[in-house]
């Protein structure tokens, strides 16, 4: 007798530290704890089976990383992915972080300015893939959220995204806190990621934010070809000769005369775009680009950018405009855009590896240069970003 209580202790012992939140294994108890889950997710979601997050692979080559004191978890993240998708998140139950990151789109937007429960949003929706992989820890186009996780639930908060402000009429974020508290399968997903079904805003962070940084993308043609060279200033094998040149002129700085104009070299898009991440140097400033989506005058402040992997998808077209203003619709006008900067009048802000010797710069390309430079740009795209059922739609 004394072996079978010992035996049942053991199995009961095993049974609540599966369910603990403290342990990521995916060799959960077959007995399920949490019905809710089961019945809302079938066939998408699988508690004794999560889908890989926290043990992806990462080249060797890719070394920077923004994640601070909240690695990614399997069961974090799957909280965080029907966190991402779910409109009860907004006040209308209308919208969802993906209405306006979008998996077809490299978790971007098509439309210029994306639309909110109360108006559409100010600045065009930033392409969140590979969002982990920067020096750069600051979030939106004017870096005014400190990390990640500060940033997810800030357009939460916005009255015109998802309408959760505490302002113009809106409820607070303790509301929808509420809101969601009675929702049986958030309990149970709460539980079963943090031990415990009580719902804060910092595990909505916590959730949200490892569900992004977990969104990674190494599978282009310039992984291929990175992965068998020593180094990103070598020829990459499996490119065409175009697309070395390309990827020459995008690496190699240019040599400026008296008046910013190029002499020589290339175009040194790699001194605020740094290979093999393609992500934002955390010292660029304003990039030229001073408009405004809604309203008038100008606006500065936007020095961050997202990855420049997956502009475009395979077939070419690209995942939405670029720029904060959404008003750069191809790689060509953005090439053409960077050729020939304009010292606007009030852009105090300007990075100054923009203006050579006081002057904006002029990069004198040739036709044959702004093709290569694209040709190059595309080989950045890959292929599973947009397929990958672990980052699709639980609903």
């Amino acid at each position: 007798m004394k072996k079978i209580a010992s035996f049942l202790l053991v199995n009961f012992t095993l049974l609540l530290s599966s369910c603990s939140g403290g342990n990521d294994s995916n060799d959960y108890t077959v007995v399920d704890l949490y019905p809710n889950v089961t019945s809302k997710f079938s066939g998408k979601i699988d508690l004794n089976n999560l889908a890989n997050y926290a043990n992806q692979t990462i080249p060797a080559y890719i070394t920077k990383d923004n994640t601070v004191g909240n690695p990614i978890t399997d069961k974090g993240a799957t909280l965080g992915r029907v966190l991402f998708y779910d409109t009860n998140l907004s006040s209308n139950n209308t919208i969802s972080c993906s209405s306006c990151h979008i998996q077809a789109n490299a978790f971007g937007d098509v439309a210029i300015a994306s639309i909110g429960v109360n108006g559409t949003t100010t600045r065009h929706s930033m392409r969140l893939a590979n969002s982990r992989f920067s020096n750069e820890a600051k979030f939106f186009w004017d870096e005014r959220a400190a990390t990640l996780e500060v940033q997810t639930t800030q357009p939460i908060q916005n009255h015109l995204e998802m309408g959760f402000s505490g302002t113009s009429g809106d409820g607070s974020i303790s509301i929808l806190i509420a809101k969601l508290q009675k929702i049986e399968y958030y309990k149970e997903l709460f539980k079963f990621t943090f031990g415990s079904e009580t719902i804060t805003e910092n595990k909505i962070q916590l959730a949200l934010s490892q569900f992004v940084r977990s969104i990674q993308s190494f599978d282009s043609k310039y992984d291929t070809g990175r992965a068998l060279a020593a180094n990103d200033n070598q020829p990459f094998t499996n490119f065409t000769a175009q697309e070395n040149q390309g990827k020459n002129l995008f690496l190699t700085p240019p040599v400026f005369d008296a008046a910013g104009s190029r002499t020589g070299g290339g175009v040194g898009c790699a001194v605020c775009h740094a290979a093999p991440e393609f992500d934002i140097d955390p010292n660029t400033r304003n990039n030229g680009i001073i408009g405004v989506l809604n309203g008038t005058g100008i606006d500065i402040t936007n020095t961050k950018a997202p990855s420049l992997r997956n502009l475009v998808k395979q077939d070419g077209t690209t995942n939405g405009p670029m720029m904060h203003t959404g008003n750069l619709e191809t790689l060509q006008t953005v090439i053409g855009h960077y050729g020939t900067i304009n010292l606007a009048p009030g852009n105090t802000n300007l990075d100054p590896r923009l203006r050579p010797n006081g002057f904006g710069q002029k990069l004198n390309l040739t036709a044959t240069e702004v093709n290569a430079l694209i040709a190059f740009l595309k080989t950045l795209s890959g292929t599973n970003l947009y397929v990958d059922s672990k980052w699709s739609s639980p609903f």
